[in-house]
């Protein structure tokens, strides 16, 4: 659902407005599915003068329209949403607006959700367990053309120098997609149908990514992913 931006009164200036003159203001579009979340997301961004949220989504075909509509300077994306994995929509996002940067905000924080993320052009991640301050330090970053990630990461990063050894890094993005959906439970059948690919393909590259991961079933998949934290709870 979009939300436009609030009306200033006419002929009254806007609250802070000394500050608005001296900084642009940045349009964001937040996409979660928890409308609490969205709401305590909005009102730390909106303490900011010189930031605004133009709209709240709740899905992927919320937000592609939002994008559309607003063409804002940021989406700030929640990964798990109703309708598909917020990571395709990366790149959906992108094609609609190019110059729109993307931060995502996810309870997931294994590495290959990070780099697959990053790999598809969001150009921050941060978690939802960090201070709410670093939510605002990313937007910032990101608005200045920076990469950003929140210090959890940055510090775990920082203590696996070796992270890039992880079989699981070596798995392409799709072989990413088919791992994680077989490990949280769903059938070949199923992976295809979630994926939009036929169930041969899906078995072709079942057969190489648990040749890579040295896995002999989907056990092995699930204890593998479940050990990196890659699993959604209800997985």
């Amino acid at each position: 659902m979009l939300r436009p931006p609030d009306a200033a009164e006419p002929g009254k200036c806007p609250e802070a407005c000394f500050l608005c003159q001296s900084r642009a203001m940045h349009s964001i579009v937040l996409v979660d599915d928890h409308a609490i979340v969205r709401e305590g997301f909005k009102r730390l961004i909106e303490l900011e003068p010189d930031l605004e949220v133009v709209a709240e989504c709740r899905s992927a075909d919320d937000a592609v329209e939002a994008v559309g509509h607003w063409r804002p300077d940021l989406v700030a994306l929640d990964l798990s949403l109703p309708d598909g994995s917020g990571l395709p929509l990366i790149e959906h996002l992108l094609s609609v607006h190019a110059s729109t940067r993307v931060v995502v905000l996810s309870m997931h924080d294994g590495d290959p959700y990070v780099s697959e993320a990053l790999r598809r052009g969001a150009s921050g991640f941060v978690t939802k367990g960090v201070a709410p301050e670093e939510l605002v330090a990313g937007l910032r970053s990101v608005m200045q053309g920076e990469c950003f990630l929140s210090s959890d990461l940055r510090q775990r990063r920082a203590d696996r120098p070796n992270a890039a050894l992880d079989p699981v890094n070596r798995l392409t993005a799709r072989e990413r997609e088919v791992f994680l959906l077989l490990a949280g439970g769903r059938t070949p059948k199923q992976v295809a149908a979630d994926l939009g690919i036929g169930q041969k393909t899906v078995y072709i590259h079942r057969a190489s990514l648990m040749g890579k991961l040295g896995a002999g079933s989907e056990l092995d998949l699930y204890r593998m992913a479940s050990e990196r934290g890659l699993l959604s709870p209800s997985a």
